[in-house]
């Protein structure tokens, strides 16, 4: 009887252990993170870029500090960006992290951006790619992957929520309940249902809108991106159809232009515009959208009177919206740098849904994550049906043939050009 008890009582300990070691792990999954490397490790990682400043990721460095409190992460500005990365990598103070563009990716002169990227896509990093959207992730001939997205971009337009639902309109997810909901802001006294800056090109009411629709043009049609990356002056005929929609979008009076030449610049400007309270609609891209929470206490009559707003879809096709996909920001890890294994640590914390969802609210961008519904702002393109989210990425059209849409767009919609004359210029357009 005594030997059966011990055994009992071996048995109940062994279960015992057992359930307070799988409570363990179970805490540590719930937590997420969990240090790979020793703790109490010194060293410093420095991550470049071209913003002023960059509280949202100064925010991360903290967190991570609470892994690693001995491990000093700083940001550090590099002037002229896009120029001077490329020196600064070939330096000796290279950084140890640093941000990049996939627009950068097979052009000459940024050819260092890339050669001292290190492979992210190695499973032995032990980075969480599965949770961003596979749309806005690189694609190499190679198969490697030099950046990975930490912030993603669209373009839509801000919408005074309040004035809808004063006025018992629902926003509009079609071309013709676009055009039937301006039309009804006009009847009821509203001079400019819908604006946005046309005074440059970039990043335009006109861009804003006809690229998506470009985009859903060409999208499975192999031989037009193909023709269209190669700026083959007779590729401008696919342009027609967009820019016959826009001819379609002017005359059926949606925008007022002089009204839009009014506004200054397509960030601030844009956004103090918006914040006036009688404007229902507001292209812009989301980048413009980040600065909104700052500027809603240097806008008197925001102040004076306060009012909702979401970003959303411009609906140009009667098939609904589209939501054009890109990466905004994306980081590379320098394969050379000195502290590599907590470089790569710092990334394995970082992307991750929770902390790069953190970093874009905190941002006030798009997170490249899969879910968009814990930002209430992002949260309308996140309900875009899957077949009508687009992303150059995945259609294969390069950078510079989305210039010469831009440019040829922008000069037919500010009466610089006929249709005609537009297309014929393809292959011409410079930046």
């Amino acid at each position: 009887m005594k030997k059966m008890l011990s055994l009992l009582l071996a048995v109940l300990m062994v279960l015992a252990l057992a359930a307070c070691g799988s409570d363990k792990q179970e805490s540590t999954t719930e937590e997420g993170f969990s240090p790979a490397l020793d703790t109490s490790t010194e060293c410093q990682i420095i991550v470049a870029g071209g913003y002023d400043n960059f509280e949202a990721l100064e925010a991360e460095f903290d967190s991570f500090n609470e892994y690693y409190p001995n491990a000093e992460l700083t940001f550090t500005k590099v002037d002229d960006y896009n120029n001077m990365i490329g020196m600064v990598l070939d330096g000796n103070d290279a950084p140890d992290i640093y941000v990049n563009y996939s627009w950068m990716y097979g052009r000459d002169q940024y050819k260092s951006s890339i050669e001292h990227a290190e492979d992210l896509s190695d499973p032995e990093l032990g980075l969480d790619l599965d949770c961003i959207r596979s749309n806005i992730i690189l694609n190499t001939e190679d198969g490697s992957l030099p950046m990975v997205p930490v912030f993603a971009n669209t373009y839509g337009m801000l919408v005074n929520n309040d004035l809808f639902e004063k006025e018992g309109l629902s926003v509009p997810t079609t071309y013709k309940e676009l055009v039937d909901v301006c039309n009804a802001f006009r009847e009821k006294g509203y001079d400019n249902p819908m604006m946005g800056f046309s005074k440059e090109e970039t990043t335009s009411i006109f861009s804003l809108t006809a690229y998506p629709f470009f985009c859903e043009t060409v999208a499975n049609d192999a031989e037009a991106v193909k023709k269209l990356n190669s700026l083959d002056p007779s590729a401008g005929e696919y342009m027609r159809p967009t820019l016959e929609k826009m001819q379609q979008f002017l005359n059926d009076g949606c925008v007022n232009l002089d009204a839009c030449a009014e506004i200054e610049d397509n960030y601030e400007a844009v956004i103090m515009r918006f914040f006036e309270g009688d404007v229902p609609m507001m292209t812009c891209s989301g980048d413009t959208v980040s600065g909104t929470k700052k500027r809603e206490s240097r806008s008197e009559a925001f102040i004076a009177n306060p009012f909702a707003y979401t970003f959303v879809p411009v609906p140009m096709s009667d098939e609904g919206t589209t939501f054009l996909d890109m990466s905004n920001l994306q980081f590379s890890v320098n394969k050379d740098s000195e502290n590599l294994d907590m470089a790569n640590e710092f990334m394995r914390f970082l992307i991750t849904s929770q902390e790069l969802n953190n970093m874009a609210q905190n941002k006030g961008l798009m997170s490249p994550t899969k879910d968009l519904s814990f930002n209430s702002m992002y949260a309308a393109f996140g309900d875009v049906p899957e077949d009508r989210v687009l992303s150059p990425e995945v259609i294969g059209l390069t950078d510079d043939a989305v210039i010469q849409m831009r440019q040829a767009v922008y000069g037919f919609g500010t009466g610089a050009m006929t249709i005609d004359e537009a297309i014929a210029g393809y292959g011409t357009y410079t930046q």
